[in-house]
């Protein structure tokens, strides 16, 4: 119940924010879309299950996590007021529909793991691995918004207009917000595990899933692509993904 529930908040939420984007061809909502369907959804879903403290504990972690990557996103986007994403969508109506519809399912199926934890009726107490998925969580969150602070901080400086960031947790990798992302979902998923048998344990598609996603399809594949085309010629460049690792925050090579 849960799960088929996230799935149509999901789709309802992302359906009234594609009318507004669409009449409006903006692109100011379409990253906070995303992060509210993750808040809905934890906000919603404890009322399908039982509520007890480890149940919620779960939900609260997901909105945090939601709120903070929304306000961030926000603010960037109020920034740079136009997402070079969609510039071949927005005077395309199905095209730029697929990519909302796309975004709704790709949130219910992120959020299998928590939507199943949330509505089951019978909930175990809080023991190890809820405690050694919350740490895992925090760790991520911690990574992914100092990551984030430290790029936006960056991009604020004037004197780096033009100049890749390679300080801060990027000098260790060159996308660490993303690797932080991956620990939040994998860290849910751990959090849940004394809620899964048997087929249950299908669930993990959600973690996987965003892990595919930002390594192979959307995430990181597009933002190296656009890397190499500002600064493929920079030598400084060139050196900096040669000694940097791609995802998991690394010393240097020498």
């Amino acid at each position: 119940m849960a799960i088929l529930l996230s799935f149509v908040i999901a789709l309802a939420v992302n359906a009234a924010f594609f009318a507004i984007a669409a009449a409006r061809k903006t692109d100011v909502v379409t990253d906070l879309s995303y992060s509210l369907s993750f808040a809905v959804l934890a906000i919603v879903l404890p009322f399908v299950g039982a509520r007890e403290a480890v149940q919620l504990i779960a939900s609260l972690l997901v909105l945090i996590w939601a709120i903070r990557l929304g306000l961030y996103l926000f603010r960037r986007i109020l920034r740079i007021k136009v997402d070079h994403r969609f510039d071949e969508m927005r005077d395309r109506p199905i095209r730029f529909a697929r990519f909302w519809l796309l975004q709704a399912i790709s949130v219910a199926v992120i959020m299998l793991p928590v939507s199943y934890l949330l509505g089951r009726n019978a909930a175990p107490g809080f023991g190890v691995w809820a405690i050694a998925g919350a740490a895992v969580w925090l760790l991520g969150l911690v990574i992914e918004a100092v990551a984030d602070a430290q790029k936006s901080a960056f991009k604020e400086k004037r004197e780096n207009r033009g100049r890749f960031i390679e300080s801060g947790l990027w000098r260790y990798s060159r996308h660490p917000n993303y690797f932080g992302e991956m620990l939040v979902w994998w860290g849910l998923f751990v959090y849940a595990v004394p809620f899964l048998h048997g087929v249950a344990f299908a669930v993990v598609i959600g973690p996987v899933f965003i892990t595919v996603l930002l390594l192979f399809v959307s995430g990181i594949p597009l933002l190296e692509r656009s890397a190499e085309a500002k600064y493929g010629d920079d030598p400084a460049y060139r050196e900096y993904t040669r000694r940097t690792s791609i995802l998991v925050p690394l010393p240097p090579r020498s």
